[in-house]
């Protein structure tokens, strides 16, 4: 533990709050050692086979289940915060839109060209208070997009590699450059590899190139309608990629990429971005990975809204003011994007850019920090890795938690 971070996090969000996240990482703990991880992977499978006869970890009826020590021995052979690349507070533009926004029209459904990549680029590399890039929008080409990123933008780059060729090309960006990162969404909520990835997974890690490990759960669907319970289930799912890594790969620099993501019950149970309870429950996730000295990449100053709205402006306002005034590592997604990120606005891109070198903590609005609700673990004792929509506590807490 990162005993000066944790006190900073006390004189921050209390002393109350901090003990919910020291007790949402046990928690965690015994998510990977009880419901485990499904897995197909053969060579995952195989990978953490190895360790049964120490007892470190469990591999039955394709699920892997890993135990606590061999959490905390590989935990310890990550790279801090300290040597990472990029410093705390610092906004990425992030995510992957499948479109772009015609904001003349006010209308998405644009496919994405070289062009957008490019002028996003640009536009990052030109401003100051923007301190990297994810990809912004999707390129079917994933080399072409990569090269792009990385001949316009010399500032840390998140990456996304799901091709042999697309590995071929992050590797040669890396040799030239420390300071780019792989992102892979290796689990699907709730618990389960994504076999899509996970092959890519292995070789990018054993290149030794940094990589950063998304997962989404949805308090209300697949994790508990609360904010330990939803802060449990991230942490698990990222916990086991960064333990895979650290099994392939000793000393490999992890980024912990969960972005817990809420449920909106008044709107058919679809993820609601622009509540101030997903900024807060990310700022906490940020919160508890730096106490544990793990680079953290979260999303916050996201929106709800459809179009440039002058809420989608203010929801980003609100988010960004959020994350200065608690503190964070990287956050993506306040830049460009619109309601479920597939729409990228290039409108959108610019105001948000002008409100990162604008905003200050003092322009953040007053927030109650979450305590610890027993009633999260005691829903995943009873849920475990099904649907949480029916669950009494989702039940019981529409309009008390994550409200706007």
């Amino acid at each position: 533990m990162n005993q000066e971070q944790v006190e900073k996090s006390k004189s921050l969000l209390g002393g109350g709050t901090v003990e919910m996240l020291r007790q949402v990482h046990e928690d965690a703990l015994w998510i990977m050692e009880n419901l485990g991880v499904g897995c197909k992977n053969p060579e995952l499978l195989k990978i953490f086979e190895a360790f049964e006869d120490d007892g470190d970890a469990i591999v039955y009826e394709d699920r892997i289940y890993v135990t606590s020590g061999l959490v905390d021995r590989c935990v310890k052979t990550l790279p801090g915060v300290k040597d990472f690349f990029v410093p705390v507070n610092s906004f990425f533009t992030g995510g992957t839109a499948q479109s772009v926004y015609n904001d003349i029209a006010e209308k998405g459904g644009i496919p994405p060209s070289a062009g957008h990549v490019i002028r996003i680029a640009k536009a990052v590399e030109k401003n100051s208070a923007v301190a990297g890039m994810g990809t912004g929008v999707k390129l079917k080409n994933e080399v072409l997009q990569m090269n792009l990123m990385a001949k316009y933008c010399s500032k840390p780059l998140c990456l996304e590699a799901s091709s042999e060729e697309a590995l071929v090309a992050a590797k040669a960006i890396g040799s030239e450059r420390k300071n780019i990162m792989v992102d892979f969404s290796l689990i699907r909520s709730p618990m389960e590899i994504d076999e899509n990835f996970s092959d890519y997974f292995i070789k990018t890690v054993r290149t030794g190139l940094p990589v950063a490990i998304s997962s989404s759960p949805l308090a209300g669907i697949s994790a508990p309608y609360c904010y330990n319970g939803l802060l449990a289930m991230a942490h698990a799912e990222v916990l086991f990629g960064i333990c895979a890594a650290q099994v392939i790969n000793p000393g490999i620099t992890c980024v912990h990429g969960g972005y817990p993501a809420i449920a909106d019950p008044r709107n058919d149970y679809n993820p609601n971005y622009g509540l101030i309870g997903h900024n807060i429950v990310n700022i906490l996730m940020a919160h508890m990975n730096l106490a544990i000295d793990i680079p953290t990449l979260q999303s916050a100053g996201t929106t709800h809204e459809e179009h440039v709205t002058d809420q989608a402006i203010a929801d980003v306002r609100t988010g960004l003011a959020l994350c200065l005034k608690y503190g964070v590592h990287m956050i993506r997604h306040p830049f460009g994007f619109l309601r479920y990120f597939s729409d990228f606005s290039f409108a959108k891109l610019e105001a948000a850019m002008q409100i990162a070198g604008e905003i200050r903590p003092g322009d953040a609005p007053d927030v109650e920090m979450p305590v610890y609700d027993e009633r999260g673990m005691e829903a995943i004792r009873r849920t475990g890795l099904g649907m949480y929509s029916e669950d009494p506590l989702t039940t019981a807490n529409i309009g008390k938690v994550f409200v706007k």
